[in-house]
């Protein structure tokens, strides 16, 4: 059902009862009052479209709309359309007489689309308001009765019988309202002057103004009238003297006070406030010299005044009231200039020869100058001179003519340039002085030979390095500029093993790129030295020599090489054992040596058998075969053994070598170390016999050199080491040994996880000279085997060790 409202919007309604007879129609049209509250029934859309009500919740009735607030809402049990939402007109459709708010009903299965219009029609919810809350109006005492003035209008929100219908004016004897209807465009209101105002007896009146609109009940806002009445200008400014004469320093700052002008007049209020102006004759603006305070009367100087230019000056200046009808008078100003010292003197460069040659002899002149004063008498004559401590001073020419030349020596490179301060100063009282700074340039001269950053360049270069590869780049400095300061390099003669260096190495004259001309071999050269030379351009020109070492790094790039008495792999090699051998037999020694140095000479070995019981050890570092375990029935008469000899380089290299290992079952037929020589059965008891006398010599050896060496500790102990000469092995907290001979000592590391192992002898001084490793079997016997870095730390198990020369030993983890 459409809740219709006859009246004013009576056009709704029609268009409502349209739409309830036109079932077939898609557009309903509703209206409804602003501000109702949430939930107020707008009309049944399921009535009005004949739309079955047990279809709406399955067909999904809902309201779509574009407006950022949801207005309105369909309740889907009964289809009636509801106020969702707060709805206010001057919201929705601001400025506007009609309002209309445009929302869809969608249904689904089938899709239906159904416009609904709905209008929002006016409630007086809005009062009256004022742009603002005062409004001052100034009427003269001299104004008529019947002058009116057009009163601001009131702002109603509401339209149409809510919008403001008429103003109401406080009681008063002076003023009327006269209210006029204006049809489309509102209600204004003009004020009319009743009585003739007197400010004398009453200055200001106050009124209020009050708009009330057509609302029931209807709703108004006021406004404050303040009325000034303003006195009428009767009376013109008389000034106190009609000429002023004044005497100002033509020294006087800016902002001096001259003189303060003074007019009254004997009106009140506007009409009496003076405003005072300076008044300009024909070319002459005395504004461009002088201020003029137009309230206070104040005459401040604006500008340089100049005795020499104008001595005196003739100004007109004026008094102007500010009533309705100004009225104005004039007055005559003199204003005398009295001359002072005024004029410091001015320094002009009138010729100026840079830049100088920082080699010029004392004397060269640098720049002409001249100092000028305007001033007369003693107030012109100058005194000039050179400020600060710079190798230059002024020459007297002629008067006031100076000439600046070179006073002491010049080096560029320590200063490029000068700023020469020369002040010239008068004999005024007070004296005035002026300062003019002239930039002298010093030009460059070679007086510097090149330098290098480093006495002595070291360099690394791998060996097996590519051909033309670039192995530093030398760079030298000059102090000098352009070309004095650019530089070529050179390679001095130098024959390293007798081969030109020129043949080994080339340089880029320009950019000191060392450049290689072949690739090196660090076994057959470790180290050679040769010097470069920098040259500048300078005439005459001037250089400098650097030395060069050049180290080469190895790479591994050799593979390891089995020793005698095997042959690597492709020749048979053979030994024997008993069948009655123990766990642990001694079965060979491999031994192998690498020509690489460091790490790429470091090798270990590993053991390669046939698939089954691992019958055989190998030591890793030692290279020594040795037997696991006993043998048995199972076990196989002939076992050929791969030995693996591999090194520490990157990528690692290495050799094989192949033994067959032959099980016996007589230890007559087990070849010893002299395999030609056989043994016989009462020879090994003697061997035996000589053996115990060995291990008996050994063990007593062995406990006189502990005996001695604990007498040396002590014997040091008491201050008498320094005479003995003999080695000697110190024991660390940190599980260390220092080893000492005559005035050296040496450090040794011991490790406690094996019982053999190998030890890096290093030779003193340290890098680039290369360290010599020797490999100790049992705590007794010295086998070079490799080369290591002098960086490198090594470990070696506990034995004690009697070591040759003054060379240093650390220790390395083998295994």
């Amino acid at each position: 059902m459409c809740n219709a409202i006859l009246g004013e919007y009576v056009w709704f309604y029609f268009i409502a009862l349209l739409a309830l007879c036109d079932w077939s129609t898609s557009q309903l049209l509703y209206s409804i009052s602003e501000e109702v509250n949430k939930g107020t029934v707008v009309g049944n859309i399921a009535k009005d479209l004949n739309l079955n009500v047990q279809e709406l919740e399955t067909r999904d009735l809902r309201i779509v709309s574009s407006y950022s607030k949801e207005y309105f809402g369909v309740n889907v049990q009964t289809g009636i359309l509801f106020v969702n939402d707060r709805i206010d007109r001057e919201e929705v459709c601001p400025n506007t007489i009609q309002c209309s708010l445009r929302i869809q009903a969608v249904l689904s299965n089938p899709m239906h689309v159904h416009r609904i219009e709905i209008g929002v029609l006016d409630v007086n919810d809005n009062s009256p308001e004022f742009l603002e809350k005062s409004c001052l109006l100034n009427f003269s005492e001299s104004l008529s009765p019947g002058e009116r003035y057009l009163l601001p209008v009131a702002i109603d929100a509401d339209i149409g019988s809510n919008a403001v219908k008429t103003y109401k004016l406080s009681q008063n004897e002076h003023f009327s309202l006269d209210v006029q209807s204006g049809g489309e465009h509102g209600v204004s209101a003009e004020l009319v002057l009743q009585k003739t105002l007197d400010r004398e007896k009453q200055p200001v009146l106050k009124l209020i103004l009050t708009a009330v609109d057509g609302g029931k009940p209807p709703r108004s806002g006021t406004l404050q009238i303040i009325i000034n009445v303003i006195d009428a200008n009767d009376n013109s400014p008389v000034f106190t003297k009609s000429l002023y004469k004044v005497r100002v320093p033509e020294n006087a700052v800016k902002g001096t006070v001259i003189i303060k002008l003074n007019a009254t007049d004997l009106d009140e209020g506007i009409n009496g406030k003076i405003m005072y102006s300076l008044v300009k004759r024909g070319n002459i603006d005395p504004s461009s010299m002088f201020d003029l305070n137009s309230e206070t009367g104040e005459i401040t100087v604006r500008d340089t005044l100049d005795y020499e230019n104008t001595p005196a000056y003739e100004v007109r200046v004026q008094a102007i009231d500010q009533g309705h009808s100004p009225r104005t008078t004039h007055a005559k100003l003199l204003i005398e200039i009295i001359d002072v010292n005024d004029n410091a003197p001015e320094i002009s460069v009138t010729s100026l020869m840079t830049p100088v040659k920082e080699d010029a002899e004392l004397g060269t002149i640098v720049a002409l100058t001249t100092v000028t004063d305007k001033d007369g008498g003693n107030n012109g004559l100058t005194n000039c001179k050179v400020v600060g401590s710079v190798p230059f001073k002024l020459k007297s020419n002629y008067k006031n003519d100076f000439s600046l030349v070179v006073d002491g020596p010049l080096d560029r490179e320590h200063t490029p340039f000068y700023n020469v301060t020369i002040t010239a100063t008068d004999e005024g009282s007070p004296p005035l002085s002026s300062i003019r700074i002239i930039t002298v340039h010093v030009s460059d001269v070679n007086d510097n030979a090149p330098r290098f950053t480093e006495p002595v360049i070291n360099i690394y270069v791998k060996e097996n390095s590519q051909t033309g590869s670039n192995i530093y780049s030398i760079n030298a400095l000059d102090s000098d500029l352009d070309n004095n300061a650019r530089l070529t390099y050179t390679l001095l003669d130098s024959y390293p093993r007798n081969i030109p260096v020129a043949s080994l190495l080339n340089i880029n004259s320009e950019t000191g790129d060392i450049v290689s001309l072949q690739s090196f071999n660090y076994e057959e050269t470790k180290t050679f030295q040769f010097k470069v030379q920098a040259t500048d351009s300078g005439v005459p020109p001037l250089s400098s020599n650097v030395t060069v070492n050049v180290f080469i790094l190895d790479e591994n790039d050799n593979s390891p090489t089995i020793l005698a008495p095997y042959s690597e792999h492709g020749s048979v090699n053979s030994e024997n054992i008993p069948y009655s051998a123990e766990a642990g037999y001694f079965v060979a020694k491999i031994r192998a040596v690498d020509a690489d140095s460091g790490y790429n000479a470091l090798l270990s070995y590993h053991l390669s058998e046939p698939k089954g019981n691992s019958l055989f050890r190998i030591g890793t570092s030692t290279g020594e075969i040795r037997t696991k375990r006993r043998m048995s029935d199972n076990d196989l008469k002939t076992h050929p053994l791969v030995v693996l000899v591999s090194d520490n380089g990157e990528p690692s290299l290495s050799a094989t070598v192949s033994i067959d290992v032959v099980v016996v079952e007589n230890t007559a037929d087990i070849q010893t170390q002299f395999r030609h020589v056989p043994i016989k059965e009462e020879s090994f008891s003697d061997l035996n016999l000589y053996l115990l006398i060995a291990i008996v010599s050994v063990s007593v050896i062995f406990l006189l050199s502990l005996i001695t060496l604990i007498a040396v500790k002590c014997h040091r102990t008491d201050g008498s080491f320094s005479r003995y000469s003999a080695p000697m092995i110190t024991t660390h907290p940190d599980g260390s040994w220092s080893y000492s001979k005559s005035t050296q000592q040496y450090d040794v590391c011991f490790s406690s996880d094996t019982l053999k192992s190998d030890v890096v002898v290093f030779p003193a001084p340290f890098p680039p000279v290369d360290a010599e490793l020797i490999s100790i079997n049992g705590g007794d016997t010295f086998t070079r085997t490799q080369t290591l870095p002098t960086k490198e730390k090594v470990c070696v198990p506990w034995f004690i060790v009697e070591l040759v020369g003054g060379l240093r030993v650390q220790s390395y983890p083998w295994s």
